[in-house]
């Protein structure tokens, strides 16, 4: 087990994440929740205060820290996907209830984290022995949203070019 969680700061929402989080991600539960002894600065006694919880086997903990910090996309994680279904049914699950798609397979969900779904094919594509190839599999993943593995393979065979 690491010994390094991330925490994730919310503004009275880690349990709710947690609970959203952990019905989409295989292999994760909610681990602990902790309601705080006294009244803080961010909740009253008995309030949620940490929520520590496991997503794909990775162990993080939410705070309850009030509204003075809130994401950005300098922090992400990144769901390393098997196949097309895979992609879709997490960049579809990931934005419900006010969430929003990016570009190049990147999205926020309704609490504001990042998220970059991506499928193993993109690194395959872009990784690829012929330079070219991978270049224009990199263009075409560059014009994305979510990204499309058949559309990348077809730009790296050069399929339409």
């Amino acid at each position: 087990m690491s010994k390094i969680a991330p925490c994730l700061w919310f503004n009275g929402q880690a349990e709710e994440a947690a609970a959203f989080y952990t019905g989409i991600l295989p292999d994760s539960r909610i681990d602990k929740v902790l309601r705080s002894p006294s009244d803080t600065p961010s909740g009253e006694k008995g309030s949620v205060l940490t929520v520590e919880f496991t997503l794909g086997g990775q162990k993080f903990v939410g705070l309850n820290g009030g509204p003075d910090f809130t994401f950005n996309e300098a922090i992400s994680f990144v769901i390393d996907c098997q196949d097309q279904a895979e992609v879709d049914r997490y960049w579809d699950a990931l934005v419900e209830g006010g969430g929003e798609h990016g570009p190049c397979g990147w999205l926020k969900d309704r609490f504001g984290v990042s998220w970059q779904v991506v499928p193993r094919q993109l690194h395959e594509l872009t990784e690829g022995p012929d330079p070219a190839a991978a270049e224009r599999a990199m263009k075409a993943m560059l014009q994305m949203s979510k990204i499309e593995v058949e559309k990348l393979r077809e730009a790296y065979e050069g399929v339409g070019v």
